[in-house]
């Protein structure tokens, strides 16, 4: 028969190797960094979508605004006429002042000037659009509600607004397609949509956009 004899020196080495603690925080480490980093990942995506929904919301407001003070005033006529010129401008306006990344090509801006048709309903007298994305009014295309009074008007259920008579609201749609920094953290990134309304500011010809200067219009088409 052989024996083995543990020497003092092994069963040493042994128990120096079991007390020993110098890689339990890299490995603790190792199995934490996932987790952190998906949670960063998450908070990071988090912010970027709260911002971006900031950001479509500030463009709302922006393009309504702008759009509300659109006129010039003849020389012979008290109230003020817009152009296709001037909506463009307005567009133009939008385009420098996004801060949203690729947002002509993923994003859809809808102008619309709601009126009152000559019936007393509501009517989208007429409708311009910038960007390239794939997006249709929620509250109808220009012509809706020409006749009669079926037309209720254009905003969400609970903040529908109604032109008066001999005036006009500027109503912008603004439409984006988010797209996400982190794709894997989860974060519901659904299309971002966005309504505002303004009363143009001054006594504005209802007849629709003049185009002197014959530029191209933003039609919707």
């Amino acid at each position: 028969m052989f024996s083995v004899k543990r020497t003092r020196g092994t069963a040493s080495t042994g128990r120096n190797i079991l007390r020993d603690a110098r890689g339990v925080a890299l490995t603790e480490f190792a199995f934490a960094l996932p987790i952190l980093l998906i949670m960063t990942a998450f908070g990071l995506e988090l912010a970027n979508y709260v911002l971006a929904i900031k950001r479509v919301g500030d463009l709302a407001v922006l393009v309504t605004d702008n759009a509300s003070r659109m006129g010039t005033r003849s020389a012979g006529l008290s109230i003020q006429q817009i152009s296709e010129a001037e909506i463009n401008d307005v567009f133009i306006g939008a385009q420098l002042q996004d801060n949203l990344p690729d947002f002509e090509r993923n994003g859809r801006i809808i102008l619309s000037s709601l009126q009152r048709n000559a019936d007393g309903g509501q009517w989208i007298a007429w409708q311009r659009c910038y960007g390239e994305g794939t997006f249709s009014s929620a509250y109808g295309s220009e012509g809706e509600g020409k006749s009669g009074t079926s037309f209720q008007g254009m905003g969400p259920q609970n903040r529908r607004v109604q032109a008066p008579a001999g005036t006009s609201i500027m109503v912008t749609e603004i439409y984006y397609s988010y797209e996400p920094i982190f794709p894997v953290t989860g974060v519901e990134t659904g299309p971002i949509t966005e309504f505002a309304a303004f009363n143009t500011r001054a006594s504005r010809d209802l007849s629709g956009p003049r185009n002197a200067e014959r530029v191209a219009p933003s039609l919707c088409d």
